[in-house]
């Protein structure tokens, strides 16, 4: 079988006009970045503003296995499975970040036979929307330091400052440093970390913001640290929001790519689900669904993580209504949280144990009143009594389900989800949130923890009660919440496997992210900057004399 690289290079690209004219893009709607990528206009959203809205679908998971089983894949193969069976549908999705590209997972343009491209530009850089979200990103750090060095006239106090550095990369060693040494020209000496750039507040700002102005206005209201009297400081208190904004003008556009079959992607925006939000932009959700039919979105990781999120942060915030939810899973992965350790091995007494990831998960997105088909994504391994039971068994709880070969087949292997998915999606949805924004932060934590995650108690450390209190006094109590935790597990803890119930679950620290507009609750000990594995898989990756790039996948 060929790479997933080695397919992609070998597809027959359409130039990026045509992928556009197939959207009734006019040459006012997008500026093209080369012959196969472009940025849409904003402009266009409201040129398009009185069209009906198409289907919204979600594409989530069960807990994966560290590879991942495919999340990315079966968005991209059900999109184009939609347009085989006459469908105009069109896929949302996240920028891959350089971290997991050269770390363990490798890129996420998705797999086989749907996969977005070109997928190593998309992989690689891309448009430049993470480059100038770090650059807006670091301006800010720069600034606080400055204006602490010449003079700091908003009496910032040092060690209260929460706002970091990031950079687009797995470097551990970033973790926790001192800057400024070296002597008084060199700033004022405090200690200091760097997160993941998918992990900046900048990031999420742009892919919950609404327009350039909106985007504008929530920079301005990042708190970046507090004063000697413990008051709120804010960008716009240095004065510098529409700097960061200005350096942003252009990412905020969303990017329009294509899939292996030539059917069109939008692409924007890229947070983590385990440390951030974990959605792609609101802007390019909604182009996507005054653009198509359908539009078929991802929310990152495990239903626990993205799709909550998606659904409890992301829909209040865009006041969208999602029309169907596909989770899929894997024979493996329900193999793996069975106890298997020989996962492409014939091994029912673990799938069966495993089902209870699978249940806890349809039952969780039901919770939103929304339809939901599972999606199998099938793996060579898979053996013909599994695909049976796995059947069964969701049969027996009353799931749809459909058995998914978009790896293999493309947009063919995905015409009995697309025509199931269109099934589910003509149905009421009767969306609703989980919770109410008006509970307390802790009722709202407490809450998630104990009806996605199944926890018995919560426990918050004196760090995460203080600030609790603190968000609180200063006005911010009524945001939703954005969980921060391990995506190996549905508990705060890696080592729990399938569904644990009634365990304790610790609220190590909580954040404010007020530009954002949410609450992050951080748990089990995560932590925002990644580290590289033993052998990243930036050794695998390599460029020939022509430029021709292998390796990645």
């Amino acid at each position: 079988m060929k790479t997933d690289i080695e397919i992609a290079q070998e597809c027959k690209l359409k130039r990026i006009n045509e992928i556009a004219e197939m959207l009734n893009l006019t040459d006012d709607d997008y500026e093209a970045y080369g012959k196969y990528k472009a940025k849409i206009e904003l402009s266009l959203l409201n040129n398009l503003k009185d069209k009906k809205n198409g289907k919204l679908v979600l594409v989530t998971a069960i807990t994966p296995t560290p590879a991942g089983e495919g999340k990315s894949t079966v968005t991209i193969g059900l999109t184009q499975g939609l347009n085989k069976i006459g469908k105009n549908a069109v896929a949302a999705l996240r920028e891959p970040s350089l971290g997991p590209v050269f770390g363990i997972k490798g890129g996420a343009c998705g797999g086989g036979y749907a996969q977005i491209v070109p997928m190593e530009d998309i992989n690689l850089h891309f448009n430049g929307d993470f480059h100038a979200i770090g650059s807006a990103h670091n301006l800010i750090s720069a600034c606080i330091d400055n204006h602490i060095k010449q003079g700091n006239e908003l009496k910032i106090d040092t060690n209260k400052i929460v706002f970091k550095r990031v950079v687009d990369m797995n470097d551990r060693a970033l973790r926790d440093i001192v800057i400024g040494l070296g002597g008084s020209e060199n700033g004022v000496t405090r200690q200091s970390s760097f997160q993941i750039t998918v992990a900046s507040e900048i990031m999420a700002i742009l892919c919950l913001s609404n327009s350039l102005m909106d985007l504008k206005e929530r920079i301005g209201n990042i708190v970046f640290a507090y004063d000697v009297n413990d008051n709120p400081l804010k960008v716009k208190d240095l004065k510098v929001e529409g700097a960061a904004c200005a350096l942003l003008k252009d990412a905020i556009k969303p990017n329009l790519v294509q899939t292996l079959e030539n059917t069109p992607a939008i692409v924007h925006g890229g947070p983590f689900a385990n440390i951030a939000h974990g959605c792609n932009s609101i802007l390019a959700t909604k182009l996507a669904l005054k653009l198509s039919d359908y539009t078929i979105t991802e929310a990152g990781f495990a239903a626990d993580l993205g799709a909550e999120k998606f659904l409890d942060i992301k829909c209040r915030a865009a006041d969208l209504k999602p029309n169907c939810i596909v989770l899929v899973a894997t024979i493996r992965a329900l193999k793996h949280h069975g106890g298997a350790l020989e996962l492409n091995k014939e091994d029912l007494n673990a799938l069966n144990k495993g089902f209870e990831n699978l249940d806890k998960h349809i039952e969780n997105m039901r919770k939103y009143n929304v339809p939901v088909v599972v999606a199998i994504n099938k793996f060579s391994s898979d053996t013909q009594k599994e695909i049976e039971c796995i059947t069964k068994h969701c049969q027996d709880i009353g799931a749809d389900i459909s058995l998914c070969e978009v790896w293999e087949k493309g947009g063919e292997g995905g015409k009995d989800l697309a025509q199931k998915v269109v099934k589910a999606a003509s149905e009421e949805s009767n969306y609703k949130p989980l919770y109410d924004l008006e509970k307390s932060i802790k009722e709202k934590i407490e809450l998630i923890c104990k009806e996605i995650y199944g926890a018995g108690d919560i426990k918050f450390s004196a760090k995460a009660n203080k600030m609790i209190k603190k968000i609180e006094t200063i006005g911010f109590g009524n945001l939703p919440i954005c969980m921060s935790k391990t995506q190996k597990s549905i508990s705060d803890n890696p080592a729990l496997l399938n569904a644990p119930k009634g365990y304790t679950l610790n609220i190590d620290e909580v954040k404010l992210a007020s530009g954002a507009g949410f609450i992050i609750a951080m748990a089990g000990g995560i932590i925002d900057m990644p580290g590289l594995p033993k052998i990243p898989a930036a050794c695998n990756i390599d460029i020939d004399e022509n430029g021709k790039i292998s390796g990645l996948f």
